[in-house]
């Protein structure tokens, strides 16, 4: 039912009347008038407005969910948009036909996109416009996540590689250890071995002189002499005179023995002379280090014929050849190619004879 208060140019809808007068005024289809000129869309309360809270916090929730959750673990969530409530009934609300603009009808071309309509599902306005920047914060947020998991990632994987480095170097420093020791330990034990060897010899070589010195002792304990012979009788002495010498007298000393017994070097020397010597018979000179030479005669062997002697070697044996009239060693010392008492020379030397 139309409203009988006339409207005047230029001016909004007519001021509602109080509820005194008219009790609750409630505005319909009906009693909207469309106005002229300058007018303004009457704003649903409860329509709009709450369509959009609900939107928004959608839209929250789905950045939130975008944001935590990754492509692989859940699905994408789709965002339906709310229709918005038609308003048919307010005439002028939307651009009538009696605001006075031209509409485009039939197959006219729009403006901006050179069509009559726009394509279906198009989203259009400021939701959708903040669905999407909602949506691209999600995304963002979501790749920041990965980017902080992968990079929480690479670190423990670092880490686990300077872990087994780590590990590493410590097995190859504790294994340069050990061998470091069993090298040291072997030139310890070389070492010990031939320090252990080193004493035997020098052990072996101090034993083996004081063996020597003691031989050496005990030969100058016993004298660096020795008789000629044993079992012996003294039978003619140094000077005796007789015809059966041919100087008239006796240039030696006689050791009356059975033939064959041993004649002994008196001391150390060199055999100088040995062979057949006429009247001396079978002879053996034997030099000392002192030039003193002395003569073994009337042998009826010869055991050493040249080299070096020492003191008390068998140099031959007692005999009779040459002038004499029964076995004896006829001994002659000789000092500057003279004669000397022999019995006088072996006492001088600390032989008892």
């Amino acid at each position: 039912m139309a409203s009988n208060s006339p409207a005047h140019e230029g001016t909004d809808l007519q001021d509602p009347p109080t509820a005194g007068a008219w009790g609750e005024w409630n505005p319909t289809e009906d009693s909207a008038r469309p106005p002229r000129g300058k007018h303004r869309v009457l704003k649903q309360r409860g329509g709009l407005a709450r369509s959009s809270t609900v939107l928004g916090v959608g839209v929250i929730a789905a950045v939130g969910a975008g944001g935590i959750a990754t492509a692989q673990d859940r699905p994408q969530v789709a965002i339906s948009l709310p229709s918005l409530p038609s308003l048919p009934s307010l005439p002028g609300a939307l651009g009538g036909e009696d605001d006075g603009a031209p509409r485009a009808t039939g197959s006219g071309t729009d403006a901006d996109t050179g069509s009559g309509a726009r394509p279906e599902g198009t989203r259009t306005g400021i939701i959708p416009r903040q669905a999407d920047r909602s949506a691209d914060a999600g995304e963002l947020l979501r790749s920041r996540i990965l980017q902080q998991a992968e990079s929480q990632q690479d670190a423990a994987a670092a880490q686990e590689r300077a872990e087994t480095e780590r590990a590493a170097q410590e097995a190859a420093a504790k294994e340069a250890r050990e061998a470091q020791e069993t090298a040291r330990k072997a030139a310890e034990a070389a070492a010990a071995e031939q320090a252990a060897k080193e004493a035997r010899e020098a052990q072996e070589a101090k034993a083996a002189a004081e063996a020597k010195a003691a031989q050496q002792a005990a030969a100058e304990s016993a004298g660096s002499y020795a008789l000629p012979t044993s079992a012996y009788t003294l039978t003619s002495h140094y000077g005796d005179s007789g015809s059966m010498w041919s100087s008239g007298h006796h240039t030696g000393l006689d050791f009356a023995a059975p033939t064959g017994t041993p004649v002994k070097a008196v001391g150390a020397g060199k055999i100088t002379s040995a062979g057949w010597s006429g009247a001396y018979g079978y002879r053996i000179v034997l030099e000392l280090p002192d030039g003193t030479e002395v003569w073994y005669c009337h042998l009826s062997s010869m055991s050493v014929t040249g080299g070096s002697v020492a003191a008390g070697d068998t140099i031959g044996r007692v005999g009779a050849t040459g002038n004499v009239t029964g076995p004896h060693l006829h001994l002659e010392v000789r000092e500057g190619g003279s004669t000397v008492d022999p019995l006088a020379w072996l006492r001088a030397k600390g032989l008892t004879v």
